[in-house]
């Protein structure tokens, strides 16, 4: 790669205003949005055998527990609700145990298989579609159940009841309704300026406490920031080796602007003016200055700044700069832009326009192993060319064209 230079001239830039476009027309939009909100509540009876003989249409009830802002209790009913069942079986509901007028919702009531086998009774609303949709409780007191959940002498035998007790389960989802519309009254914020501000802070160094000696300039800089952004800068400054001297840091092997660069996009977060930076108002400056940055960015564990590099490079791949590219994506594991690089170079109307450049001598004597997948490149290129030939030959001699369609001859 070359060096950079630098000029004392600027180029200048012209901004031109862009003329304002007719607003489309407002168009809003809202969303209704039903759904259940839900709960559940366990319910043991103990002491059943007890139980009896309380009274036709008399409960036993939970505790009062709460579901989409509503009250709810389980009613037992030892003996029945209801007279003409004489007792025969035993009632279960759930109740609405607070005010409330047109709630609606879903039930499920489970009695308990104490045995292990999970065999438990279920009564449920939740996985079927009611035709007439959820249930509606228009009052406290208001109930959901079943007269005759279970036969009495059935029940007294089965592996509901152990050790003289039921256990019961109750869900509730409660159904509620809203609709969401866009917002009437909201507080803007402002972009995040994080990287605005921590640039200031470097261009004004401002409690800077470690600066570098980068080709006889100093930069100063801040060692939380560095530390924050580059794990080699943390190592650095602060990790168990680092360096005894951190007032004044000398850098070998990288070129001022360069690091300038590089402090550059650790603080704002974004590429530099590359033609501002260099003084030179040319595109291959910028792409040099683009290939040492992502040299320095791969050297300081900058992930961020060398995919932006990278970036960059692919979209300024040219015969004189796409050589030294490629050396530089091989040496510095950058694959996309390596595959990008490969390609370009391959095409016929480009390979022997960039063997003929120093950047090709430099990439021959510094990557050797590239030249082979370099040739690879070529080869697909040229098989390419050799079925389309081959194919648009067969065209002409059975008068059909590549898609196998047939074509008209001319005399």
């Amino acid at each position: 790669m070359g060096k950079i230079l630098r000029e004392t001239a600027r180029p200048s830039f012209n901004c031109s205003s862009a003329s304002p476009s007719s607003a489309p027309p407002a168009t809003t939009s809202s969303t209704s949005v039903t759904d259940t909100v839900r709960g559940s509540h366990r319910f043991k009876i103990t002491g059943y055998a007890l139980s009896k003989g309380i009274g036709i249409g008399k409960y036993i009830a939970s505790d009062i527990f709460s579901v989409g802002g509503y009250d709810w209790a389980i009613y037992f009913y030892p003996d029945g609700k209801s007279v003409e069942d004489n007792a025969t079986y035993v009632s279960l509901f759930i109740a609405l145990a607070s005010e409330g007028a047109d709630v609606r919702a879903l039930f499920e009531l489970t009695l308990l298989d104490q045995s292990g086998k999970e065999r438990h009774k279920v009564h449920s609303h939740f996985e079927r579609t009611l035709e007439s949709g959820p249930y509606t409780l228009k009052y406290r007191g208001s109930m959901w159940g079943y007269k005759r959940f279970f036969k009495r002498t059935a029940l007294e035998t089965s592996d509901y009841l152990k050790d003289d007790c039921l256990s019961v389960n109750c869900s509730v989802g409660v159904v509620k309704s809203h609709t969401e519309g866009p917002k009437i009254y909201k507080i803007p914020i402002m972009p995040s300026n994080i990287g605005q501000q921590l640039g200031k802070l470097l261009e004004s160094g401002k409690g800077s406490d470690v600066s570098f000696e980068v080709n006889g300039e100093i930069f100063a800089a801040h060692k939380l920031v560095l530390a924050a952004r580059s794990p080699v800068f943390r190592a650095q400054l602060f990790g168990p080796m680092k360096d005894q001297n951190t007032r004044c840091i000398k850098i070998e092997d990288m070129e001022a602007p360069v690091f300038k660069a590089l402090l550059h996009v650790i603080y704002y977060d974004s590429l530099p003016d590359m033609q501002e930076l260099t003084g030179l108002n040319s595109k291959g400056a910028t792409t040099l200055m683009a290939q040492h940055l992502l040299a320095a960015a791969d050297r300081y564990g900058l992930e961020r700044v060398r995919l932006m590099c990278e970036t960059s490079l692919c979209e300024d791949v040219a015969i004189n700069t796409v050589a030294t590219t490629l050396a530089l994506a091989e040496q510095h594991h950058c694959f996309q832009l390596k595959a990008i690089c490969l390609k370009f170079v391959a095409q016929p109307e480009n390979l022997r326009a960039v063997m003929q450049t120093d950047g090709f001598e430099y990439l021959k004597e510094s990557c050797p192993s590239v030249l082979t997948e370099l040739l690879e490149y070529v080869a697909r290129f040229t098989e390419h060319s050799d079925y389309l030939c081959k194919h648009r030959n067969e065209a002409i001699l059975d008068g059909s064209d590549i898609n196998g369609r047939r074509v008209k001859q001319r005399l």
